[in-house]
């Protein structure tokens, strides 16, 4: 019986002081969180800005009396504006919205080639366009913080008065009639989240526009009759680079 007693009081000894020890060491630390991925999100409202460069055909002027007004043509010059939109993303693979541009244009002195009409002089078309909206819908697919997209819809270019100038006696005559004309766009670009709300992005437009015609009045430059000027072929191309600021992107 001593010896049992004696050999629990060892064990209590020996047993004490360890159990001291591991009462006074702090617990180990808990693992490291791995936070949650949050994909970015396209969905949300947007307003920006733009800059580029726009070029295509003015137009081939012809009148009523089988005249052609060749070389109205537009060479390249520079464009700003801004847009408003909103994206509404489905799902990790599919974004879609819808878009407004406004932007002016700096183009002027658009002149036709001078054509000799006899009894009458020698006759000049010339028509400068002022600005170009338009409206069109959006189709992207987003891969991480990069959106690549599609884009269609209407598209509309205001241009200063169409004036017909007799060259040999120094007279104009301006239309007075609504110098805009529509017609369709097609574009597709890249856009590129490069801060929570920011976004820069790379933007090409092709504008499909209808013709459009006004009348000179009988009488003007010694025209026996009115003479009705119509210019067709008036596409634009656009190529822009341009910021959104999304207001509920993440």
């Amino acid at each position: 019986m001593k010896k049992l007693l004696l050999v629990v009081a060892l064990t209590a000894l020996a047993v004490g002081p360890a159990n001291a020890a591991d009462l006074g060491r702090p617990p180990p630390p808990p693992p490291p969180q791995i936070p949650a991925y949050i994909p970015f999100s396209w969905t949300g409202f947007y307003i920006g800005g733009n800059a580029g460069v726009t070029w295509g055909q003015k137009g081939v002027f012809t009148d009523s009396f089988g005249n052609s007004f060749d070389g109205v043509s537009q060479s390249t010059v520079f464009t700003d504006g801004g847009q408003v939109g909103a994206n509404y993303q489905v799902n990790y693979w599919l974004v879609v919205g819808v878009e407004a541009d406004f932007n002016w244009l700096t183009d002027h002195n658009n002149k036709s080639n001078g054509v000799f009409i006899p009894s009458v002089g020698n006759i000049q078309v010339a028509a400068d366009s002022r600005w170009i909206t338009t409206l069109a819908a959006r189709v992207g697919v987003p891969v991480e913080r990069a959106l690549f997209y599609v884009k269609g819809g209407g598209a509309w270019v205001a241009a200063n008065e169409f004036t017909v100038t007799n060259e040999t006696t120094g007279g104009s005559f301006s239309s007075s009639n609504s110098n805009n004309v529509g017609g369709w766009m097609a574009g597709a670009g890249i856009e590129y989240a490069f801060a929570p709300n920011w976004t820069a992005k790379v933007e090409y437009d092709f504008l499909g526009l209808s013709n459009t015609s006004f009348t000179v009045p009988a009488g003007t430059f010694g025209f026996s009759s009115g003479d009705t000027f119509t210019t067709r072929n008036r596409d634009l191309q656009m190529l822009t680079v341009g910021f959104n600021y999304l207001f509920t992107g993440r």
